[in-house]
């Protein structure tokens, strides 16, 4: 089974179990052909993370690729330009939007070298053969959906870039996204990009080196630096993969694999070790206590990632103190006391369009992958001819120096992906992860809980209306009734209403149950579960 926001990518995925490839090897290929098909929401210029499971090969562990600041950058280039951030923490908004668009919001690209080194370790068929699906969707098109038109459309808010502005910013970008008067191309619109199809070609043929070492890293080089970016060819070349152990928890009876960090996996267990202490299945879901409670624990495991979670090749990062049973207890209990805590913001403005997307794999072998990959919010970028944007990674780092997210060169910044997998009585039972920004880890909090305590098939969990606390207030969806809100504000509570019907990340996943596996595709994308048969997909 292959699930993911993408139907094109998914069907690559397909194809390549089909043609006797393994999770690994449909993994890659439905993440490069999402480079292609969902040209904002990642790309080979991106960063990600993913887990691989392979219970035959006695393996579970994450290859994260996350996007390091060039080594140029420096911890206090940007504080003079601080004006505030936004209210989901989701990035800093600066002077000029240095940070958030243009040649200098471009971090080290890390996803094709990331992919590559998830298929020479683990996969099965040759890398051209796994490359040609994403080649295919560049030559031969693919058309604009739904959920893409909608993020291009978004509107921009309090100081931030809007997405629009992001496909309008480089001629390149201009003629493959927009029509002639600059308006995005519409629902259906065919889109074809030659300029990538020709850069896979040759990463087909020759593998991740001339984007990193050879002739298409000197064009990029060549490129940005021209128009003043930070990114050198040192930080191609020097550019490295790291291959981590799960960090492993436990939720009731079953253990949680997720991502180190930087990722947002220790926010995922600090939220469920919280949560554990409190009967969530006898409580009634999604009623004004079951709110309060669950925004509590996030708004608790936020403040102690803007405190503490970085790159611990920069900051000690005290993830014994994060994940203590003990502390969780304690928290739990404050809570129970009616205690609520309170997340800081700089001048904070409104929430800001999230990209990013996500892919869950299972094979007939058992085999898993779960892999989130980005560009941030993309920088709007396209070297000529070569048709990929490059990422904004470095809007999320603090300009502020001696904290958990200040600029270092070399340093990456905290992500909130967190690719999960969960073990009941040691066997494989959930694989999902999310795009969605900062609300990432609170999506697939809400999707585990769902399964786990609630009883939820994975498609209805998925699809149940979901909520957030990244800031002071509680952030819902459409979906949650005005007299659920109306109680928690007259419970001093301030509430922040999503126009959206479906949102707070986009979880897409799968159970492995005694009867077969079960895809759930977020309804607030253009997602799908497709799943092989032995003669076909369904």
């Amino acid at each position: 089974m292959v699930v993911c926001p993408q139907p094109e990518a998914a069907e690559s995925g397909i194809d390549i179990l089909r043609a006797g490839g393994n999770a690994v090897d449909a993994a890659v290929a439905t993440a490069l052909a999402q480079t292609v098909v969902d040209p904002l929401m990642c790309g080979i210029a991106g960063f990600g993370t993913a887990s691989v499971f392979m219970p035959g090969a006695q393996v579970h562990e994450y290859f994260d690729f996350h996007s390091p600041a060039p080594l140029a950058a420096r911890e206090n280039m940007w504080e003079h330009l601080l004006e505030g951030e936004t209210k989901d923490g989701f990035g800093f908004i600066l002077q000029g939007r240095v940070n958030d668009i243009g040649p200098q919001s471009i971090g080290t690209p890390a996803t094709l070298k990331g992919l590559e080194a998830m298929h020479q370790a683990h996969g099965r068929l040759p890398w051209k053969q796994v490359v040609e699906p994403a080649i295919r969707w560049a030559t031969d098109g693919y058309f604009v959906r739904p959920g893409m038109h909608a993020f291009w459309i978004d509107e921009p808010s309090m100081g931030r870039v809007g997405n629009l502005e992001r496909l309008q910013y480089c001629e390149e970008s201009r003629t493959l996204y927009c029509r002639p008067d600059g308006r995005p191309r519409p629902i259906g619109a065919p889109l074809r990009n030659e300029g990538m199809a020709r850069v896979l070609r040759q990463i087909a043929d020759e593998g991740s080196h001339p984007f990193y070492q050879g002739d298409l890293a000197q064009k990029m080089a060549s490129h940005l630096q021209s128009l003043g970016a930070l990114i050198t060819l040192e930080d191609l070349a020097q550019y490295q993969v790291q291959r981590n152990k799960p960090l492993v928890g436990t939720y009731r009876d079953r253990t949680i694999t997720t991502n180190q960090p930087p990722g947002g996996g220790a926010m995922l267990l600090e939220m469920l070790n919280i949560l554990e202490h409190f009967d969530l299945a006898g409580m009634e879901h999604n009623s004004p206590a079951y709110l309060r409670l669950l925004s509590e624990a996030m708004k608790k495991a936020t403040i102690d990632k803007d405190r503490c979670i970085g790159d611990p090749k920069f900051f000690d990062v005290p993830l014994d103190e994060l994940l203590s049973k003990d502390m969780a207890r304690d928290v739990a209990d404050q809570i129970r006391a009616g205690h609520r805590y309170s997340v800081e913001r700089v001048n904070p403005g409104a929430p800001v369009p999230r990209d990013t997307t996500h892919l869950s794999v299972v094979d007939a072998d058992g085999n898993a992958v779960s892999l989130t990959h980005s560009l941030a919010m993309p920088s709007g970028i396209i070297t000529p001819g070569m048709g990929f944007l490059y990422n904004g990674c470095m809007g999320v780092f603090d300009p502020r120096p001696g904290r958990a997210g200040s600029i270092q060169p070399g340093k990456s910044r905290f992500t909130s992906s967190c690719p999960t997998m969960t073990f009941k009585d040691g066997a494989l039972d959930i694989v999902l992860g999310s795009p969605g920004g900062t609300q990432i880890a609170m999506g697939v909090l809400h999707v585990l809980l769902n399964v786990i305590d609630h009883g939820m098939e994975m498609q209805t969990a998925v699809s149940a209306p979901r909520f957030s606390s990244t800031s002071n207030s509680i952030d819902v969806c459409n979906r949650i009734p005005r007299t659920t809100t109306r109680a928690l504000e007259a419970d001093g509570y301030t509430i922040g209403r999503n126009p959206y019907n479906y949102t707070i990340g986009w979880v897409h996943g799968l159970q492995v149950q005694p009867d077969g596996l079960h895809g759930g595709a977020d309804p607030g994308r253009d997602g799908v579960a497709y799943k092989l048969r032995m003669d076909a997909a369904h």
